[in-house]
């Protein structure tokens, strides 16, 4: 039985897990780039159907319901589940790939000018 962490989870320590517990069941065959960004994508709609049909203000109110928020959080940690099984079968980095994007992102997207006063 694997011990209690003492501490909050790494997302080291918590892709470490998922790779045991994979191991541990001889999954590795089936994890690889293309099947895991399969099961993502499947995960992530998933998370979508929770809110398909609701309105604006419905779908603001999800996690106020113990049942939806229980759905939410579910879809939520498998999304992040498969992307960190990706990203280990895929040899990324998830948090140099998201510092990278965010990076670019403040290139390309930057921070508007305020209007002249006076125009």
């Amino acid at each position: 039985m694997r011990p209690v962490e003492p501490q909050e989870p790494t997302l080291e320590s918590l892709r470490q897990r998922l790779t045991e517990f994979a191991a541990a069941r001889g999954w590795e065959p089936f994890h690889t780039p293309k099947n895991l960004a399969a099961a993502l994508s499947v995960e992530a709609g998933e998370l979508l159907e929770i809110f398909q049909w609701l309105t604006p203000e419905q779908a603001g109110r999800v996690m106020d319901d113990p049942g939806g928020a229980h759905r939410v959080r579910d879809e939520v940690a498998d999304v992040l589940a498969y992307l960190l099984q990706f990203c280990t079968a895929a040899g990324v980095d998830p948090l140099a790939a998201l510092a990278a994007k965010i990076e670019r992102n403040e290139v390309r997207f930057p921070v508007p000018k305020p209007p002249t006063e006076g125009r």
